[in-house]
Formats: C-alpha cells, structure tokens, sequence
C-alpha cells in the first residue's frame, strides 16, 4: 500500500511521514511547498489541479489530505474556498482518474462554529468564519464522491486546535506570549479549550488506514484545561510565577481588536490580534470525539505530557510539574 499525502510538508504532515516510515508504510508528499523532512518522496503538486494530480497519484491505493487554507487573515478570502472546495473536487476527479477508492480527509470542528456546549459528532453545523465554512463544504463534496460509486471509504476526521513542537498556531502563539511575560488574560479566564496533541492525530490517521465505509470522528484529547489553568500549568513548567499579572474585560479585547482590524485592512499589516481571535479566545469551545470508542480508538497520549513536552521543546525549559 502506497500513501498520497497531499499538503504533507506542513506541520502534521511532517509528523505523519515520520511515522510511516518508522513503521515501514510506503508514502510519497504531494505539496507546493518542498518537504524540509522528506526531500526524497515530495513532488510538486497543487491539490486545485487535477490534471496535475491524476498522474501523480497512479501509483497510490489511498489519499490523505491535509491541505488546507486555514489561517484567520488569509487574503484574498477566496483562496479558503479555492484551496478548501475546489481542491476537494479536484481531488475527487484525480481520485477517480486514478482508480483511488478510499480518502481521508482532515476536516475542522470549525464546521460546528463556537458551540455552547460540549459538541460531539452529532453536534449542529454553525460555522463563523470561511474556514468552517469552506471545511464543511469540502466534507459535501468527498461525500458526494463516496456515494458516487460503491466500495469506496471515506474517513472525515474534525481535529479541534492542534499543537505540539514545530507548530506556529494559535496555542504556540499563547504559549510564546505566556513565556514572554507579555500575557493579557482578556475575559475571566473561565471558559475551557479542546486541544489535541499532534501525536494523537497522527496516531488517527495512521488507526484510520484500516477502516472501511464512512467514518466521521473529531479529534480531541482530554481533559480540557480552562484558559486559566493553562497559562497557570505553562508558567509552572517553565519555573515562572503563576499569577497572572495583566486582565483586561472582554469587549475592551474585541474595541481593541476591531480598531487594528481596520488599521490592518488600510495598512496591509496583519497583527496578531483581531476581533475574531479575541472571540475565539474568550469563547468555550469543547468537543468530545464519541468517534473513538466506535472505531476502536484510543490517543496514546496523555494531554499533560503532551503540553509539557511541547513547551520544554519550544521554549528550553527541563523543569517537572
């Protein structure tokens, strides 16, 4: 069995091509970017063109996408739904070109927006932003390939907010400020994140080569940590104080927020606050994967080593809790 990973140079990607290959899984990476790991098996190749990705994919039994326009200011904003959609169905086309019968496919929980309470599988559809929403509708569009022909398997796996050593998102971003002394609590602090730890993602995907029909599961480690507890666990790892120096209200963070927003879209400058990521910040946002338990899952990580691991790795630190 050979493995497309389209979208693997990045962060999970990476990861994930390291497992197989420790466990002897042949794979190559379909990418526009190179693979700074796995020089030997990339090859160029946008997930938005089919006729370059039928060829490319002759020689694999299965497709792992992980490619994906993700970030919150991404411009324009129509490359969420050419990468995230049209990608998806150009991928289908090159899919069935090559004879591929089973993809699995890397979602979002962004496709259930910022539930109120703890969503599982089931959960609503309620997506805010053009991530969820262009996530939600790549999932209808490998669903309709799925329908369209018998034996064919489609895995959807909705990962909450992803982290580990070498990532650069959102809880890097937090960790970075928290070790930086220059951390504003904004809010009470109170409300609770789902996180994941790369490790388990990838420990799905590779669980998810063995599964057959239609699957849908989130992925999420548990249990989650309120924002407080966080930045207390972090500060204690790093051998820092746990007071949280500097809170500032909610909607002082969104006036904030909105005023650069606006000051980014005259200049050009994209800053690392905006409305939309004090929203986030501020908001609960708990997922449950009730996937697991029906596919024979189990995450081979507890999220507290994961944690201490990604921040002795990121910021130098060898201190125990």
């Amino acid at each position: 069995m050979k493995i497309a990973i389209i979208g693997g140079s990045g962060f999970i990607g990476s990861y994930l091509g390291r497992a197989l290959h420790e466990k002897g899984i042949d794979f190559k990476i379909i990418d526009i970017h190179p693979s700074s790991i796995h020089q030997a098996r990339w090859v160029y190749g946008d997930v938005r063109d089919t006729q370059q990705l039928s060829p490319l994919l002759s020689d694999c039994q299965v497709i792992i996408n992980l490619a994906a326009e993700h970030k919150d200011n991404v411009t324009p904003v129509s490359l969420y739904d050419e990468v995230n959609v049209d990608g998806a169905a150009a991928l289908c086309k090159a899919a069935e070109a090559a004879g591929i019968q089973k993809i699995i496919f890397t979602s979002s929980v962004a496709v259930y927006g910022l539930p109120v309470n703890e969503t599982d599988e089931s959960g609503a559809f309620n997506h805010f932003n053009d991530y969820g929403r262009t996530k939600l509708l790549a999932e209808k569009v490998y669903e309709s390939w799925f329908h369209a022909a018998q034996d064919r398997s489609l895995i959807v796996i909705r990962p909450t907010v992803v982290f580990g050593p070498g990532n650069r998102g959102n809880v890097y971003n937090l960790l970075k400020q928290v070790a930086s002394n220059w951390f504003m609590m904004i809010g009470h602090g109170d409300n609770r994140k789902s996180m994941v730890y790369v490790g388990t993602v990838v420990a799905l995907l590779i669980h998810s080569l063995g599964l057959q029909g239609h699957v849908i599961t989130n992925c999420v480690d548990k249990p989650d940590y309120s924002m407080n507890e966080l930045v207390r666990f972090v500060r204690r790892t790093m051998g820092k104080s746990e007071k949280i120096q500097v809170r500032i209200p909610m909607f002082a963070g969104m006036v904030i927020g909105g005023i650069l927003d606006v000051v980014s879209k005259l200049s050009g400058v994209k800053f690392p606050v905006s409305r939309v990521r004090v929203q986030k910040f501020c908001a609960s946002t708990q997922f449950k994967a009730n996937g697991f338990e029906k596919i024979g899952f189990k995450s081979p990580y507890a999220i507290e080593d994961s944690l201490r691991v990604t921040v002795e790795a990121e910021f130098g630190v060898s201190r125990h809790v």
